[in-house]
């Protein structure tokens, strides 16, 4: 009896191990692995240190804004030799953004550039708001927008807000100056 249950028990850590070692490639991942790399800039930026004029905000974009804890941004800037590393680089994250579990909030586009919004979670309850920009003269920036009790919803929200308030550059500047 004894081994029967060291041979279950020995099955069942073996499933849990192998269950836990996903092969697909990960967001995260893929921003370890890139941050130090040239051609592109990273920045962990806490949520409380961004300056925005909150005065305007309604009471649904005050809490999104305070659902959201921090934002990971990892850009990859384009230039003249590095063209075949921005295509495949493009090709990497999309394929990773193709994942099941990245749902499709909205994709748009202006002047050339593309933009995909994608969320970790349900409809309620996002896990994590991915934003995915790109143009062929600029590169390609990504940011995970992590937080708690975040919703696709709020997010939208907290979107059309943030494109009306004030926001202190300042904080964001190296990022702004490394696509120019």
């Amino acid at each position: 009896m004894k081994r029967t249950v060291k041979f279950f028990f020995s099955i069942a850590v073996f499933s849990i191990i192998l269950v836990s070692c996903n092969s697909e490639p990960s967001l995260q991942r893929y921003f370890v692995d890139h941050q130090e790399e040239p051609n592109f800039i990273s920045q962990d930026l806490p949520i409380s240190m961004v300056k925005i004029d909150k005065t305007n905000f309604t009471e649904e974009q005050t809490e999104a804004f305070n659902s959201v804890r921090r934002l990971n941004f990892l850009g990859f800037k384009i230039n003249d030799n590095n063209k075949e590393d921005y295509s495949s680089e493009i090709g990497k994250v999309k394929t990773i953004l193709g994942q099941e579990k990245y749902q499709d909030l909205m994709d748009f586009s202006d002047k050339g550039r593309r933009i995909s919004v994608k969320y970790i979670g349900d409809d309620e309850d996002a896990d994590e708001v991915i934003l995915f920009g790109r143009a062929e003269d600029m590169g390609f920036a990504l940011v995970r927008i992590l937080g708690s009790d975040m919703s696709p919803e709020k997010m939208i929200l907290l979107s059309e807000a943030l494109r009306s308030s004030n926001i202190d550059e300042t904080q964001m500047q190296e990022m702004l100056d490394f696509f120019k």
